[in-house]
């Protein structure tokens, strides 16, 4: 009785492990860009509990970007302009929206667009 050899041959096993390493090339590079956005949030998020309602924009800013050195966010991915504060519902909201591009493949980027909104707390409450 002759029995059947089953399984991957050489040539797709090649073509599996292309695929995987393209994706793998593809998170190293976007990964990173994630991870510094949730030191944003996270920064972010300490400034509206810290009672900076009162505060100047331009005070929020700097306690903002200072925040953001701890949490390993590079200087020229958010720029003054990108951090903005409105106000509604009876306080102010800090808002930071940013956009990064990323080189991927010789002409190819990746485009990221970032934005989030805290409510600032008042320092009495």
């Amino acid at each position: 009785m002759k029995s059947r050899q089953s399984g991957i041959t050489l040539i797709g096993f090649v073509i599996v492990l292309l695929v995987l390493g393209f994706f793998a090339f593809m998170a190293m590079k976007l990964v990173p860009s994630y991870i510094e956005y949730f030191g944003v949030k996270k920064a972010m998020s300490q400034i509206a509990t810290s009672g900076s309602a009162t505060r100047d924009l331009d005070s929020i800013r700097r306690d903002l970007i200072f925040k953001m050195g701890f949490q390993y966010v590079d200087d020229a991915t958010i720029q003054p302009k990108d951090i903005t504060m409105d106000r509604a519902n009876n306080g102010a909201v800090l808002h930071v929206e940013y956009d990064k591009q990323i080189p991927f493949i010789y002409n190819i980027d990746f485009l990221l667009h970032f934005e989030n909104s805290v409510q600032l707390g008042n320092a009495s409450t």
